[in-house]
């Protein structure tokens, strides 16, 4: 199941439930998802790229989503830069094995789009899990 299928099963009230003695919510990891992948993207397109404080800004500072409004635009940032971070690859002229502009050494085009793959998955497990404990999937 997608992210964004997954988003469309919690309601707005049930996003920052922490079930189960979880130390994380919905909110938090989805949070910490659109950070991290919009840090990537930064890392590999952007000329103007400053490399945040970890971990202190790859988590929500407030562990809590007080407004629909914030939610919605989360949502948005996470569909703005996966699609930002797809036309960059399908760019002819942007070759996988190239280092990316922030790049040391080995950090491809390649390695930097596996690693947003990679993390995102693993936290969608995680988002899964919550799914499940609040029994909505």
């Amino acid at each position: 199941m997608s992210v964004t299928e997954m988003l469309k099963k919690i309601s707005f009230e049930d996003i920052n439930t922490r079930p189960g003695n979880l130390p994380y919510s919905i909110y938090e990891l989805f949070y910490h998802i659109v950070f991290a992948q919009k840090d990537i993207v930064k890392y590999t397109c952007s000329d103007d790229y400053t490399e945040p404080k970890w971990p202190d800004y790859y988590w929500p500072k407030e562990k809590i989503c007080r407004s629909a409004v914030e939610w919605e635009t989360l949502k948005a940032e996470y569909t703005t830069d996966r699609e930002r971070l797809k036309i960059f690859l399908l760019k002819e002229e942007n070759k996988l094995m190239q280092p990316v502009k922030n790049g040391k050494g080995e950090q491809t085009l390649l390695r930097e789009t596996m690693l947003v793959i990679e993390h995102n998955a693993y936290h969608t497990g995680q988002m899964m899990v919550i799914l499940r404990l609040l029994n909505l999937h």
